[in-house]
């Protein structure tokens, strides 16, 4: 069956299979189109919380995130050390929104707020820029099963497309969340096993590693220098990643989706606080097995970088261990897929097609449209992966680049919804182009980094909308109802409870688990010191 011998085929076909099995098992929960895009809202919040995890945490992290630290040291940590900063933010002001709105695409916001050339505006941004990712996503996966089969990239690509899509078109996202939780566990447990075997190789006990590391300036996590054109500093980790990460938890119809179908804001709430809590960890470990990596082969340049974790799994590993890391890869990157391809059924069907060819129509009828436009939008992610292909750096930091070009919009269009009084449709829209022509200069004229981008766009479209919308429409004379301030004016005046069961419902406030976050941030910021 091919060189990698029957044991590890057999791993990857079971793997395969019991994703297929859990797809057509679920699929029998899915009557309606709400089924197929939030569930029946009867999934526990820690369920959710691994998906959300899972979802992020993909085979840019099994593979990139060592080839990232491989190169640049343990610096790269500071680009994900800001997580409990970043959840504490969208429990505290995108969820409460979303929860109590009772939308199932978070984009149904921005029509509220500003109006529909607005919601338009945001669903393409994230429609475009996920496909982007989704597609590096895919190519790691691709990746992985040619290395190991000898399959050519692009039929890789595909393969993986065509299974993702099955379980997912049958499931929906009940399917996405428990896949997800069978995948975070052999996703993690691989990267386990890799880090034990790679310590059991080592001919230096772990102290003298690490100090011979140090030497080489690898083994240093918080780099204090304030060069804008570095990438891996604490400055562009704590404050420009904050940034990017706000929004791709807050912002994104692919994370919020899931917490929508929590039974109720305190679920949602806490299945947000596992990522908070867990995601250190999950980075930690990837990343410095790349930094072990380089003191391993000795600094030695690799073709490309992304099979670092591969070669060393074929070449050092016990029998079947090659199964185990494709298994792990392949469900990093299925889960990651699969909630993609989910959001775009759910904003294809819901926000467009529902919405401006056939309002109205019968559950049913939608349930099959999502479902056809799975299909659809399976093979236009294929497109973009297949021009990855080409890429021989981390794939992690080609994923968060990417992105970081639209971060200010998304930030921007949220961000002045919640706390502008003045801001006007056409002026955000004029915001939003004004800080993509920013972006372009400083990305191809200036040495800035990229982390940097998200404060960048993200400012110039704030000052542009506000001016903006005061020049062309004036100043207005009450909030919206759908800010901040407007919301809990609406509390108070109509008298409505803002705590469910202990959990603040109305934005703008921290519940205690925040004020938790906030000392594991601290806690995680001393431990890196001691480094």
């Amino acid at each position: 069956m091919g060189e990698i011998g029957i044991l590890n085929w057999s791993i990857i076909f079971i793997y395969l299979a019991a994703n297929l099995l859990l797809g057509f098992v679920l699929s029998k929960k899915v009557t309606t189109a709400e089924d197929f895009y939030i569930g029946r809202k009867t999934t526990p919040w820690w369920a959710i919380g691994i998906s959300v995890l899972a979802t992020y945490v993909s085979a840019m992290t099994f593979l990139g995130a060592p080839a990232w630290s491989y190169k640049e040291g343990l610096s790269v940590i500071a680009i994900h050390l800001n997580y409990p900063l970043v959840i504490i933010l969208v429990m505290s002001f995108f969820l409460p929104f979303f929860m109590q709105s009772g939308v199932v695409s978070i984009y149904e916001y921005q029509e509220k707020r500003f109006g529909k050339a607005s919601r338009t505006v945001i669903a393409l941004i994230f429609i475009m820029t996920q496909l982007l990712s989704s597609a590096a996503v895919l190519y790691g996966s691709a990746l992985v099963i040619s290395y190991i089969t000898g399959v050519g990239v692009i039929q890789s690509i595909i393969i993986v497309s065509i299974i993702t899509l099955i379980y997912t078109s049958l499931g929906g996202m009940t399917a996405v969340i428990w896949t997800d939780v069978l995948q975070s566990f052999i996703f993690v447990g691989g990267g386990i096993i890799v880090l034990y075997m790679l310590l059991s190789q080592m001919t230096e006990p772990l102290s003298e590693t690490i100090a011979s590391l140090r030497t080489q300036d690898k083994i240093n996590p918080l780099v204090w220098d304030m060069d804008f054109s570095r990438t891996t500093t604490v400055w562009a980790g704590i404050f420009a990643m904050s940034i990017y990460h706000v929004t791709v938890y807050g912002a994104n119809q692919m994370m919020m989706q899931r917490t929508l179908g929590a039974k109720n804001m305190g679920d949602a709430k806490k299945s947000l606080a596992l990522m908070g809590f867990a995601a250190f960890f999950i980075y930690f470990m990837f990343i410095f097995i790349g930094v072990l990596f380089y003191q391993y082969y000795e600094g030695r340049q690799f073709d490309n970088d992304n099979t670092i974790m591969l070669e060393f799994a074929e070449k050092e590993g016990f029998p079947g261990f090659i199964g185990i890391i494709a298994a792990a890869v392949l469900a990093a990157s299925m889960s990651s897929l699969s909630s993609a391809l989910n959001s775009f059924a759910t904003i294809s069907t819901e926000g467009f097609y529902q919405k401006y060819y056939k309002p109205n129509e019968t559950p049913q009828h939608y349930l099959k449209i999502a479902r056809l436009s799975t299909i659809f939008w399976a093979g236009m992610i294929i497109i973009p992966a297949i021009a990855f292909s080409s890429s021989t750096g981390s794939i992690l930091e080609l994923l968060t680049k990417v992105g970081s070009y639209f971060v200010g919009a998304k930030l921007s269009m949220y961000g002045l919804g919640f706390y502008s009084k003045h801001t006007t449709q056409r002026g955000l829209l004029v915001g939003v182009v004004a800080g993509f022509v920013a972006l372009a200069y400083v990305a191809t004229q200036t040495t800035v980094a990229w982390p940097w981008y998200a404060v960048i766009g993200g400012g110039v479209n704030i000052v542009v909308s506000i001016a903006a919308s005061i020049l062309l429409d004036g100043r207005q004379a009450e909030w919206s109802p759908y800010s901040v301030p407007g919301l809990q004016a609406k509390f108070k005046a109509e008298g409505l409870p803002e705590k469910e069961n202990g959990w603040w419902v109305v934005p703008g406030k921290l519940d205690r688990v925040s004020y938790y976050l906030l000392g594991f941030f601290v806690l995680t910021f001393l431990f890196l010191l001691t480094f």
